[in-house]
């Protein structure tokens, strides 16, 4: 792969890196403050229905981690085997598509 394309894969695993800090921080507050306002989990998927802002928010989350996991994924592989040709890439590829649909199925099924 060339120097240039290895470079955008490490700046897309740094910012998805940066966006999931940013998540991960707003999911554990939203979970501490639902949890010490005593809410049963059925109430908070009840709140998150239809929610368009909540939807937002975990689908920009599942493409973060699609892309974030996926090329991690491929340097430890790279890195530990001796497997560095096209097949490398298809299967990181097809990794992060395998999240970003696993994922925001679980979106719709929390917010649709």
């Amino acid at each position: 792969m060339s120097a240039r394309v290895e470079t955008w894969l490490w700046l897309a695993h740094r910012l998805s890196g940066a966006v999931l800090a940013l998540l991960v921080t707003l999911h554990l507050a939203t979970i501490v403050y639902a949890v010490q306002g005593g809410l049963s989990a059925a109430e908070i998927l009840a709140r998150t229905q239809g929610s368009v802002f909540w939807g937002a928010v975990y689908g920009v989350f599942v493409l973060a981690v699609a892309v974030h996991a996926s090329i991690g994924i491929r340097g430890v592989v790279r890195e530990l085997t001796p497997w560095r040709r096209g097949g490398l890439d298809v299967a990181a590829v097809l990794l992060g598509l395998a999240l970003l649909v696993l994922g925001l199925r679980a979106v719709a099924g929390v917010v649709l």
